[in-house]
């Protein structure tokens, strides 16, 4: 469909958009025919507008649901977001749900690119009651074996003798909380702890924030939800093969989604 922006006056105008639409249905000589139209031209165009403002607006994602995607697919389920970080918990043990918790961890490599890679899985229990969240605990695991990078020959390498070195049974990696420091508005805290990796245990701190409370639609348990963030050096844990080219630091952003016990 074509689109015309010019100065001409508003009826010379309605007649070449009556041409080009006409000229398009009916061949070179409906154009010589309809240059010498009159009013009915600009009928021609007024019929011809709404077709023309439905092909745009699918173009440019306009009043259309199929291209703003402001309407719900048909028959296909609608909730409303539960959790809410105005909701403050419920005083208790909280269980991770390893389906929705989950660590993120970045590297420079060699300073050409950003690696990433995941852990998937994690488990642990948060303990926490609103009127001393100073009090809360955190414990965390995950098999050594739940790591994984992007490629599969790196999965490898990671487990041979440059780095963890596995042989017989899987490794575990634990964190356990030794102390909580919350900020004013109880949404954020800094969380320290004992890391486990590789045999060796060194205490780091994440930032954590709360994302929210509520009551999961799909279990009706209630629900908790944190992100957090930190920073490892690896070669603190026995793991500085190729350092500085490949960063000794490692970045970790993480999710976690957990469901009141009992």
């Amino acid at each position: 469909m074509f689109t015309i922006f010019t100065a001409t006056p508003i009826r010379k105008r309605h007649l070449l958009a009556a041409t080009i639409l006409v000229s398009i249905g009916h061949g070179g000589a409906a154009f010589a025919q309809e240059t010498g139209a009159t009013d009915s031209a600009d009928a021609t165009n007024e019929a011809a507008q709404p077709t023309q403002g439905a092909a745009e607006g699918e173009q440019t994602g306009g009043d259309s649901p199929a291209a703003t995607g402001s309407e719900p697919q048909a028959g296909a389920p609608v909730m409303s977001k539960p959790g809410d970080d105005d909701t403050m918990p419920d005083a208790g043990s909280y269980s991770f749900d390893p389906a929705h918790s989950q660590i993120m961890f970045s590297y420079d490599h060699m300073g050409f690119s950003t690696s990433r890679g995941f852990v998937n899985g994690l488990e642990g229990t948060i303990t926490l009651d609103p009127a001393d969240l100073g009090a809360a605990t955190v414990e965390a695991s995950f098999p050594l074996d739940a790591l994984r990078t992007v490629s599969p020959e790196l999965d490898t390498h990671l487990m041979g003798p440059d780095f963890f070195d596995v042989s017989g049974d899987t490794p575990i990696v634990t964190f356990v909380s030794t102390g909580v420091e919350v900020e004013d508005d109880d949404e954020e805290a800094r969380v320290t702890g004992d890391l486990t990796l590789n045999g060796v245990t060194r205490q780091v701190t994440l930032d954590v924030e709360f994302n929210g409370a509520g009551l999961d639609p799909i279990t009706q348990q209630p629900t908790i939800g944190f992100s957090a963030e930190g920073e490892i050096d690896r070669s603190d844990y026995g793991l500085s093969a190729f350092v500085p080219a490949v960063d000794d630091e490692i970045e970790l952003e993480i999710s976690v989604e957990a469901k009141a016990d009992g």
